[in-house]
């Protein structure tokens, strides 16, 4: 499937915040790069609790995709985004890549201003820990 058809289902996973339908979409030798965790974290299971807290944490009312780049014949895409958080501005970037089954790969964040970083990073923090008990 192309970036564009893969991209799609990832829209339509955001939409309706649903597990499976995010878990079905992850490789099980994925990869997420977070902009607060020095290491990248490796295998479904941490992919997914990553993504997962992402949705909960970042997918609130104002968050919204301002622009997207697509690469169909590297299969990845960049989707610039923007949300209020606490208060806090919040600009950055995903950056998605899928392999040829249309699983998704790698999985980069980007997150701006500094400030922005350090409420990304409180909150998710928060919600990994309750992921986790």
């Amino acid at each position: 499937m192309s970036a564009q058809g893969n991209l799609k289902i990832w829209h339509d996973h955001f939409k309706d915040k649903n597990g499976t339908t995010l878990r079905d979409q992850v490789a099980d030798d994925a990869v997420f790069h977070s902009p607060v965790v020095h290491t990248p974290q490796s295998g479904k299971a941490l992919v997914v609790a990553y993504l997962s807290a992402a949705d909960q944490v970042l997918a609130n009312d104002s968050f919204r995709y301002v622009r997207e780049i697509v690469d169909d014949g590297a299969n990845m895409a960049m989707l610039e985004f923007e949300l209020e958080l606490d208060g806090v501005h919040v600009n950055g970037v995903d950056i998605i890549s899928w392999n040829d089954a249309g699983k998704i790969q790698d999985f980069k964040v980007m997150v701006r201003p500094l400030k922005a970083i350090n409420k990304v990073w409180e909150e998710m923090g928060k919600m990994l820990e309750t992921m986790k008990g």
